[in-house]
């Protein structure tokens, strides 16, 4: 079993995810805001999800507040955002921290694992990791990447 594969993260209602029930499934984790200038991407990340969950694409969001403090809200406040103004349907987690000490900790395997412009930081909100079905592939885009430049990389990753 890959790595990524034995993860957990809260979701946004405080349950716990287990990361293990996504194998054989691509996974696209991305950190993000609600009050970014990237925020518009919400509805990119959502057509991803809408148009490749059916042939395994499993969309993540992680809405951090790390970054300008573009993030401020409760989780239910965020969720509420990311669905009302995005009609987003992926799963959303927990607020949490991707750079620091106190880093999610699939956050630190996923900036151990690629690396980017800041070394082993994320830069900013938005930063996008497609991982490969059996977990051991692991491409990382900039936040300036929109969701539609991944589709070539998920229809091959999809196969």
């Amino acid at each position: 079993m890959a790595k990524i594969h034995t993860f957990t993260a809260l979701t946004n209602k405080g349950k716990e995810l287990d990361f293990a029930q996504f194998e054989g499934k691509v996974l696209l984790i991305v950190n993000t805001a609600s009050k970014c200038g990237f925020t518009p991407q919400f509805a990119g990340l959502e057509q991803l999800n809408a148009k490749y969950r059916d042939r395994g694409l499993v969309v993540i969001g992680f809405p951090c507040n790390q970054f300008a403090a573009q993030d401020p809200g409760s989780d239910e406040e965020i969720s509420e955002f990311c669905q009302v103004n995005y009609g987003v349907t992926f799963q959303m987690m927990k607020k949490v921290k991707v750079n620091g000490d106190d880093a999610e900790p699939i956050f630190r395997y996923l900036k151990e694992e690629t690396g980017g412009l800041l070394g082993k930081s994320i830069k900013w909100n938005f930063t996008k990791f497609l991982v490969s079905r059996d977990g051991q592939e692991i491409k990382r885009f900039a936040p300036t990447t929109s969701p539609e430049k991944l589709e070539e990389d998920i229809e091959r990753l999809l196969g």
